[in-house]
């Protein structure tokens, strides 16, 4: 009994020291609201510098200004107006683009015919300057919403096919194997294997694709705007206003950080099941 005692009492501590040793090699517990940690520095650096003069304000003014500024462009109605029609610009490109990469990574995941078809399409068309495309857009389809909201989706849809299609190209073999052993039908086969196993390509793609469609967003209201937050920071800049340029880029960010970090939530909820580094 006492041998037995022993040996449990010097495992023990074996088992322990064990896991502590496992613990170092992970990053730790996720801190909350860690990734605010960043521009907050970055915002503290900057007020520190304009508080201290170093700062040329006419090229970048102080965060007080900026917020002055974008204030005032509120209560004038111009930043809401510029604001809203922004938001419906991406949200549509991004919508289309959404649907239209899932749908070829799908059709090119799971037909050998679909792939010959699509994969080398769409790798020629990432090969090819997304914003290169603009002046033969504007020539299809006119100087209005249609080029602007098509440029966007084809800026969303590739990283989007990519990932998923990896991801779907990365499924393990045996998987499929076993879906035919125990007799499931085509749709149970997707809901089942096909669509776990894509998801987290598909996250990785989602999040490329809304800061793509923020970025495309940015250079396409400056050619031949006339509302958004793009076409309120080129009249800025013809008009030497940094100060109105700042009040963009700011809103930019935060849509940007924002957008990002509502698909991480989701991505964390949609995927709780699987633990990895950064759970």
């Amino acid at each position: 009994m006492s041998a037995v005692t022993t040996t449990v009492a010097v495992a023990a501590p074996e088992v322990s020291t064990q896991v502590r040793r496992r613990r170092r090699l992970s990053p730790g517990r996720r801190l909350p609201a860690a990734r605010l940690v960043g521009p907050v520095l970055l915002l503290a650096l900057w007020a520190a510098a304009s508080a201290a003069g170093r700062l040329d304000t006419a090229a970048i003014p102080a965060p007080w200004t900026v917020v002055e500024t974008g204030a005032h462009l509120w209560t004038a109605g111009t930043l809401p107006t510029d604001i809203l029609t922004s938001l419906q610009r991406a949200a549509s490109g991004f919508a289309i683009g959404l649907a239209a990469g899932a749908l070829l990574a799908l059709a090119a995941g799971l037909s050998r015919v679909g792939e010959a078809l699509i994969d080398g399409t769409v790798n020629l068309n990432r090969a090819i300057p997304t914003l290169g495309l603009i002046p033969l857009f504007i020539l299809w389809l006119g100087i209005g919403e249609s080029f602007k909201v098509a440029i966007i989706a084809i800026v969303v849809y590739i990283p989007i096919y990519l990932n998923t299609h990896a991801a779907l190209a990365g499924i393990d073999h045996r998987y499929v194997e076993l879906a035919e052993v125990q007799g499931l039908s085509r749709f149970a086969f997707v809901r089942q294997i096909v669509i776990p196993g894509a998801l987290p390509g598909f996250f990785v793609g989602l999040r490329l694709g809304v800061t793509g469609s923020w970025l495309g967003l940015v250079v396409l209201e400056q050619i031949n705007a006339t509302s958004g937050l793009g076409y309120m920071m080129f009249q800025a800049q013809n008009y030497g206003q940094s100060d109105v340029i700042l009040v963009g880029l700011v809103v930019y960010g935060v849509f940007g950080l924002v957008s990002d970090s509502a698909v991480r939530l989701i991505e964390r909820r949609v995927l709780s099941w699987r633990r990895t580094l950064s759970s």
